[in-house]
């Protein structure tokens, strides 16, 4: 089933299709408005002739309309390649057709009408410095015609040539402007484009962060810890030493995680999500192996949540709990979550002497942030007054996921 809605009329015509039609009605209607209907006058300044036969054309008139007809062909078929030369034989045709079987004495609009249309498709598809060029052809053509007979002392219909003029402005303005709409359209494309691209950046960035952060202050600390102890207790530190190999490897098994993520987005399968609260446990080991003590308190009907709740919920307390190692001085902190009708909420608590970056400062803080106003949240961070350190999330939940 398309996916598409169909083309327009005008799309799924040619544009030299479209000329052509114009061409065949536009030389009809000037045969056929030579005719004398019933219950028309003739006027005495000749609006009107005679002595044209329309249908009952000599050889040479024949002639000069297949000619005009190949003119017309010819230009129809060049228009999407060669604009110029495709405006320069509508022109000639409009030009044959005035001086041969129509006998006027002036260049009616309908004649000018194919070089109109097509005009306006130049203006609408070509550069604009072409399609100033095929406007210049259409003037000189019929400005040429007005200024020979002038020169050579015949009549001119100046009023209508005025019109014809008009025409030709409008046409290629009509056609710069749909042009200039096209390429806005697109420039706002590529904007939308490239902003997608940024934000999986940030995305990823974020992601990369959170989860490398996380690990290396846990490897910091215990490789410190191990340092500290190598000589004097070796269980020690060949304890720490496991847990940096552990939260190594689990590190990297992430990393894979998020680049086979990457490539299922790529090729259009569907990932899981890299992490969740199902991972809180696990998290809260590594970090006790680090020795700060980590009291989760679960609060509310656990249920299932959307995966960009849950993975923004997870990282939240990761980052908070990697903050609570790095800067807060303390041996233990407190998260609670809490499953509420509406909504999800997240704090962590500590107790400890440092700073914690609580002015939002921080690349986590702004990470943290970030995650939570692209779900439509509510964060908060900064220092308790009694001491230590404070961090609060609300996600909303839809009801039903």
């Amino acid at each position: 089933m398309p996916t598409t809605p169909p083309a327009t009329l005008l799309h799924r015509v040619t544009p030299g299709a479209w000329t052509a039609l114009a061409w065949c009605v536009s030389t009809l209607y000037s045969f056929v408005v030579q005719i004398r209907w019933p219950g028309e006058q003739l006027q005495p300044w000749g609006e009107k002739s005679h002595r044209i036969e329309p249908f009952a054309m000599s050889l040479r008139e024949q002639a000069m309309l297949l000619l005009a007809a190949a003119l017309t062909v010819g230009a129809c078929l060049l228009l999407t390649r060669l604009a110029l030369v495709s405006t320069t034989l509508l022109v000639l045709g409009a030009l044959v057709l005035t001086t041969g079987p129509l006998h006027t004495t002036s260049i009616a609009p309908q004649q000018y009408l194919p070089v109109c249309v097509a005009l306006c498709f130049a203006a609408a598809t070509e550069a604009r410095r072409t399609s100033l060029c095929c406007a210049g052809l259409a003037l000189a053509g019929l400005l040429g015609y007005v200024g020979t007979r002038l020169a050579l002392g015949f009549r001119v219909g100046t009023s209508i040539e005025a019109v014809v003029l008009m025409m030709v402005v409008v046409a290629w303005v009509v056609g710069n402007s749909r042009r200039q709409e096209r390429e806005h359209t697109e420039q706002m494309r590529s904007r939308v484009a490239e902003q997608a691209v940024t934000a999986e950046r940030l995305r990823i960035a974020r992601e990369l962060h959170d989860m490398v952060a996380h690990s290396i202050g846990v490897v910091a600390i215990q490789a410190g810890a191990a340092r500290r102890v190598i000589e004097t207790q070796p269980e020690g530190a060949r304890k720490a030493l496991g847990v940096i190999e552990e939260t190594s490897r689990e590190t990297l098994a992430g990393l894979r995680r998020m680049l086979g993520a990457l490539h299922d987005a790529e090729s259009g399968a569907a990932g899981r999500p890299l992490a969740g609260l199902g991972d809180v446990d696990r998290l809260v080991e590594n970090i006790r192996e680090a020795g700060i003590r980590v009291d989760v308190e679960w609060r509310g009907e656990r249920r299932p949540l959307p995966p960009e709740v849950d993975l923004s919920a997870f990282r939240i307390i990761q980052e908070s709990v990697t903050n609570v190692v790095k800067h807060s001085r303390t041996q233990q902190c407190r998260v609670s979550v809490e499953f509420r009708p509406g909504d999800l909420s997240v704090v962590v608590v500590d107790s400890g002497s440092g700073s914690g970056r609580g002015e939002g400062t921080g690349y986590g803080i702004a990470g943290m942030r970030d995650r939570v106003r692209l779900l439509n949240g509510d964060f908060t961070a900064g220092p308790r007054p009694e001491g230590g350190y404070r961090v609060t999330a609300r996600l909303p939940v839809p009801m039903e996921v």
